[in-house]
């Protein structure tokens, strides 16, 4: 439910930068999410398009890019890309890890069309 919350920070930001911009209207928006967030794509799209309708906004493109989990291991040293949740450092089998990506969720760019 939290998606909520970040879907109406995202059209707040979207609002202020188009209007400081002066543009006429937003087309696209563009995420970045780490595939460690708990950000639900559907879901953003889902409160988008209702939150949206009748603001300078309505009808833009969220576009999604989602960012793997790479961890490192702090017995060997050791990069990986995380294929599922919770697994151990593949070289070494440690589970001392530290997330180096996939935490991310940031509002990338945003396409606009001018008057």
């Amino acid at each position: 439910m939290h998606e909520l919350a970040v879907t109406e920070s995202i059209l707040e930001i979207a609002t202020r930068y188009a209007t400081q911009a002066k543009a006429a209207r937003v087309t696209d928006i563009y995420l970045v999410i780490g595939q460690l967030s708990s950000i639900v794509d559907d879901s953003v799209q889902f409160y988008w398009d209702s939150l949206s309708e009748n603001t300078i906004c309505r009808g833009a493109q969220l576009h999604f890019q989602r960012i793997p989990a790479r961890m490192r291991c702090q017995d060997c040293q050791g990069e990986f890309e995380l294929a599922n949740q919770l697994e151990p450092c593949p070289s070494c089998g440690s589970y001392r890890l530290i997330v180096t990506a996939g935490e991310e969720f940031f509002m990338d760019s945003i396409g606009v069309e001018n008057t």
